[in-house]
């Protein structure tokens, strides 16, 4: 379970990021990662229709759909194929747009890792002495969790699937979907304060895992700002980094994890 306090504190946390983001005009940390999302997203989404249509038509062609549907000369069962066809595409975009956010968080690592560590050096009034050697090794740590994270979304996913095909049970399911894709966003985006604070791997899990309504309240807020063409779409990734490292700005969380 999760706290509901917790989770309104991180959606509460992303005003207190915009506040924080004009008293230190930080909107070229906005506007760059944005700029970039936007661009890799409606690139992608384009070759994704575009070759979702191209699997779509192939497997007409491979199996005797077309012929058959030919051969009927109903109006009723063509439109019928049509839909299928665009509903199947629809479904290739949905995925798209559910694992290009890891794909972001992927490439964006080192830029978020280091927004991060600014956002804190910020509030504590002091600087973080730059290390090329820790700068890679929170990169590719913030690398690993997103791989990981993909992963045993994908795993639940898979499973909630099966389980919509349980009466009554599958009507929650969609709604059980948004939650864990929400909970793993917000995991990426809180771990790069837990690295800086030298917590492990595995102690990072654990201390996100007894607070997960930090993280389930910040990736709902990272999720719902996606639906926003273009303006949400450059505000999401840097928001939620922000506004999980003001939320983590409270050490005694974080020192506590360690033992």
């Amino acid at each position: 379970m999760f706290s509901f306090r917790e989770v309104l504190a991180a959606v509460q946390a992303y005003g207190k990021a915009h506040q924080f983001i004009m008293q230190h005009k930080l909107w070229k940390w906005i506007l760059v990662p944005g700029i970039l999302y936007c661009i890799l997203f409606i690139t992608g989404s384009y070759f994704v229709w575009g070759y979702s249509g191209d699997f779509v038509e192939y497997l007409f062609n491979l199996l005797p759909i077309r012929v058959w549907i030919q051969d009927l000369a109903s109006s009723w069962i063509s439109f019928f194929f049509i839909l299928l066809a665009f509903s199947i595409r629809i479904v290739f975009l949905l995925l798209y747009f559910s694992y290009y956010k890891y794909l972001f968080l992927v490439l964006g690592s080192p830029l978020f890792a280091y927004l991060s560590e600014k956002t804190e050096a910020l509030l504590d009034r002091k600087e973080f002495p730059f290390s090329m050697q820790q700068f890679l090794k929170d990169m590719m740590r913030g690398i690993r969790l997103s791989l990981r994270n993909m992963l045993y979304q994908t795993i639940c996913v898979i499973f909630l699937i099966i389980l919509s095909f349980i009466p009554v049970v599958g009507w929650i399911t969609p709604l059980i979907a948004f939650f864990i894709e929400c909970y793993f966003y917000g995991f990426s985006m809180m771990d790069y304060s837990c690295e800086r604070h030298q917590l492990t791997t595995k102690q990072s899990i654990s201390f996100i895992k007894a607070h997960r309504g930090m993280a389930l309240g910040n990736g709902m807020v990272f999720y719902l700002l996606m639906f926003i063409p273009v303006l949400g779409w450059v505000m999401a990734p840097s928001y939620a980094v922000i506004a999980a490292t003001i939320h983590l700005s409270d050490k005694r969380l974080l020192h506590g994890a360690r033992w």
